[in-house]
């Protein structure tokens, strides 16, 4: 423990020695996220995540050693088994109904049983996700070709699919919080989000996202504060590219361990090493893929209009021609959507259209506080605290921009697209950054004492709205007119 509370000012004091044993508390609440983990997997319905749909179908092709998709006029996708694209495009379809929607037992029964009256093969359109790099789909993938082999029904292999996923992002995210050498607690808080849980235990690749960006940075840290061994600086060079292909936006976060120490500091060179390494992974994945962009439609958030998204170079000389306006659209989109992030980042079910009860949103802040609360176990100057929200605050920036260069209506003075998810990987670093040295006295029970019932609060919430009472799917923000009701049930009951 002493070796963790020093002051990170010189190269004589640079060596973490000893990283922090696991708490009893730090246990239980790591077994509190796999276990939500596994209950969101198990009860959330077919495609009820958002793009969970196509996320499947390109995961599905992996299957067939589909790396590349292919296009048929308008549509961009692969040629699939029917009986699997079936479960989506007849027995769960993700269209926006006019009244409310629930779900019942005897429609994944159905399903199950349906394969053998859906023979033969079809296209699947998934211009959404057709770019993705293979790596954050490969968990899924095996797990639906594990349920292939053994025989189970197309729905079956669906489940095992978001199984097998699920727990390859727990397995990240518990080899970030073995491997992080301070501040294990902010990274603790970020797992427990409702949000967090709810999608590692979903079919999307945001499992392997979140997870290998977590990773990512506790390799980064742990390189820059405790002495190298070479298990973890090979597996520093391995992540860097792995993460550069999941979104090359979260690569930046592995400058967190960037300290200056001169130039003959073998730590910098290898972390601007697995950088680089993420740069060049990124680019050749892009050329191999053709580095085409597939265009799709959107609704836009300002008019309702449906909308084709532009064309990268497009819009990027719309940016060129003007820097000054982007810079306003970003300033303006950020405020106009903090809201909504902010509600997305804690806890937002279905296709973002489901909401927690009000009162669940402070439970969280609380959460967060007490995530910071508990200290870093170091001391660390102002500089490395404003680098490291300088490389948090030019990640979201990065993440906007991507937004508005690929999921965005040419010239638009507004960003589409952005979700509170896609900051997850980034809140870590800001919790470590404004973390204290030493912890504040029971903020870690504090902190067990209010994720513990946010997570059964989502829990609840979730099999309510999915399949007792149903819910609707439009994404609205909380209404004006049932603020009781709107402070203590879930959206769908207001």
């Amino acid at each position: 423990m002493r070796n963790e509370r020093q002051r990170f000012s010189g190269p004589s004091r640079a060596d973490m020695l000893l990283a922090t044993p696991w708490s009893g508390l730090e246990r239980l609440l790591f077994a509190a996220i796999c276990t939500a983990t596994l209950f969101f997997a198990l009860v959330t319905p077919p495609f009820q995540a958002p793009d969970e749909n196509q996320h499947y179908m390109k995961a599905l092709s992996l299957t067939e050693d589909k790396l590349l998709t292919e296009q048929r006029g308008a549509a961009i996708g692969a040629e699939l088994p029917r009986a699997a694209l079936a479960i989506h495009a007849e027995d769960f379809p993700t269209d926006v109904p006019p009244r409310p929607r629930q779900f019942h037992a005897e429609q994944l029964a159905r399903s199950a049983a349906a394969d053998a009256v859906r023979p033969g093969r079809a296209f699947a359109d998934f211009p959404n996700v057709a770019s993705y790099a293979p790596s954050l789909y490969a968990p899924g993938a095996a797990g639906l070709a594990v349920g292939g082999v053994v025989g189970l029904p197309a729905l079956g292999s669906f489940y095992l699919g978001r199984l097998v996923n699920a727990l390859a992002g727990l397995a990240l995210l518990l080899a970030a919080l073995r491997l992080l050498p301070l501040g294990r607690n902010a990274l603790l808080a970020t797992a427990l989000l409702p949000t967090f849980v709810y999608q590692t235990g979903s079919l999307s690749p945001d499992a392997v996202i979140n997870g290998l960006g977590f990773l990512g940075l506790a390799l980064a840290l742990r390189t820059a504060f405790m002495r190298p061994a070479p298990l973890s600086s090979a597996a520093l060079l391995v992540t860097g590219p792995l993460l550069a292909l999941c979104k090359g936006v979260y690569l930046p976060l592995m400058a967190a361990g960037v300290r200056w120490r001169g130039l003959r500091d073998a730590r910098l060179w290898l972390i601007l090493g697995a950088m680089t390494l993420g740069v060049v992974a990124f680019i050749g994945w892009m050329h191999y893929s053709g580095g085409s962009q597939a265009l799709y439609h959107i609704q836009s958030r300002k008019t309702g209009e449906t909308m084709m998204t532009a064309p990268l170079r497009d819009q990027l000389a719309v940016i060129l021609a003007d820097p000054v306006s982007f810079i306003r659209i970003l300033a303006t989109s950020v405020i106009e959507r903090a809201p909504v992030y902010a509600l997305q980042i804690v806890g937002r079910f279905g296709w973002n259209a489901i909401l927690l009860p009000l009162l669940a949103y402070p439970l969280a802040l609380l959460m967060l506080g007490a995530g910071i609360a508990c200290g870093s176990g170091a001391r660390f100057g102002i500089g490395q605290r404003l680098w490291w929200l300088a490389i948090a605050a030019g990640v979201a920036l990065l993440i906007e921009t991507a937004m508005y260069l690929t999921g965005t209506p040419l010239g638009a003075d507004y960003i589409q697209g952005t979700q509170g998810r896609y900051f997850l990987p980034v809140l870590p670093l800001v919790l470590l950054a404004l973390s204290p040295a030493r912890g504040v006295a029971g903020a870690q029970r504090l902190l067990a004492c209010a994720a513990i019932p946010l997570l059964l609060i989502a829990a609840a919430c979730v099999l309510d709205s999915f399949w007792i009472h149903g819910f609707v799917t439009a994404d609205g923000m909380p209404p004006h007119d049932s603020i009781t009701r709107a402070l203590l049930l879930p959206s769908p009951r207001w």
